[in-house]
């Protein structure tokens, strides 16, 4: 296949749309089921960069979940611990522990769900039948792998009615090295963005602490690493083998961080026995328990737990989930790394990242205020890496 004809572009006036390879080669993908259109496509090809150069930097499986062309979260396929699992609504999958693809795919999804609604999937190994009824059941746009077990091919294929987009790619296929793109007619070129994230680029750390363990450095890189295929501004907040906060897209930095921060939190916060003891009726789904969840958390609980509210989501009302106590559970959180695409302009990027239970960074540096942003991260006793590298993507 050549070229392949999508319904429209970014939005249904704009007409022809196509893909196809600028040298008339053959595409390096085979669509499997459905007809994918522009932004999936978009998603595609982006989410399955992240996750191919994840699996070859840490030799570990991984997945991404994507939504408007950024990563909701990215993860490796370690176990998830039980509290996990339950916060993930994966507690009820059959062998899950048995396939670190599930695992990965897991984590991603389970991250932050409601950005996730409607995600593109990307897969780094064979999507086998856990991952696959793990994708089945949630709402998604498609999938892109570079291959499907039998048995992981024939239940996609009935997911949406059998109109489910299912993506293969030849995961040896490698782009030239010179990629264009154009803008109101005029072609923009350059070279492909190919830089290496490794624990090499996290070795220049400036900060009075210069301890950063391997668990910090597998989430450092996971961190760089989705940031590489985040529209930028961006900043990322990973853990125990998963991206938990991107903010993606903000024109300051400041903002990019507390977004991130935020939905880190909200990752913490629904692992608290309160949230996880939510006494929810059993026949609200999965995407209304989302909401519900994401609601009781924020400071608008008070629009959940109302009466003739309440009595919609669950057998009995839940005690409020107070400022005070959020504020408890998340002080005793430590141990979280974070990444940025450009340097910190400022240090109030850490005082908010310290709320978040950050203990490790990673950023460019180059700031003309280099020293202030040490100098905060010193008083919070943090490891800081100067990269070297900006990661911005456009």
């Amino acid at each position: 296949m050549k070229e392949f004809e999508l319904k429209y572009g970014c939005n249904p006036n704009q007409k022809p749309a196509r893909i196809f390879m600028k040298n008339g080669a053959e595409l390096p993908i085979k669509i499997l089921n459905g007809k994918p259109g522009y932004i999936n496509f978009l998603d595609a090809f982006n989410s399955w960069q992240l996750v191919k150069e994840l699996k070859q930097a840490l030799n570990m499986p991984a997945a991404t979940s994507f939504k408007h062309v950024s990563p909701t979260s990215a993860a490796i396929g370690t176990i998830l611990p039980d509290k996990l699992k339950k916060a993930c609504f994966v507690d009820d999958i059959e062998d899950l522990d048995k396939s670190k693809l599930a695992c990965a795919y897991a984590r991603a999804r389970g991250t932050d769900r409601m950005s996730s609604f409607g995600d593109w999937i990307a897969l780094s190994d064979e999507c086998d039948i856990i991952t696959a009824k793990l994708i089945y059941r949630e709402v998604s746009d498609g999938v892109i792998a570079p291959s499907y077990s039998k048995e992981a091919l024939e239940l996609l294929k009935t997911k949406k009615k059998g109109l489910y987009n299912i993506v293969q790619i030849d995961e040896n296929y490698e782009p030239e090295e010179i990629e264009q793109k154009q803008v109101y007619g005029i072609t923009f070129e350059q070279s492909r963005n190919n830089v290496k994230i490794n624990e090499k680029i996290l070795e220049n750390v400036v900060t009075k602490n210069k301890e950063i363990p391997d668990q910090a450095k597998q989430d450092l890189i996971i961190a760089l690493i989705t940031l590489k295929y985040t529209q930028s501004n961006s900043v990322c907040y990973a853990s125990e083998g998963q991206a938990i906060g991107v903010g993606a897209g903000q024109q300051s930095r400041i903002h990019c961080t507390r977004l991130a921060g935020n939905k880190a939190d909200i990752w913490h916060l629904r692992q608290s026995e309160k949230v996880l003891n939510l006494p929810f009726k059993e026949d609200v789904k999965r995407p209304e328990r989302d909401n519900a969840i994401d609601l009781y958390i924020s400071d608008d609980y008070q629009d959940l737990l109302k009466n003739g509210t309440w009595e919609q989501f669950f057998t009995k009302k839940p005690d409020a989930f107070t400022k005070k106590e959020k504020q408890e559970y998340l002080s005793k959180i430590k141990g979280v790394s974070l990444a940025s695409d450009a340097f910190f302009p400022f240090g109030d990027n850490i005082e908010r990242a310290a709320k978040s239970g950050v203990t490790y960074v990673a950023e460019p540096g180059g700031s003309i205020r280099d020293q202030n942003v040490i100098d905060e991260c010193d008083k919070y006793g943090m490891a800081m890496c100067f990269t070297g590298v900006r990661l911005f993507h456009h």
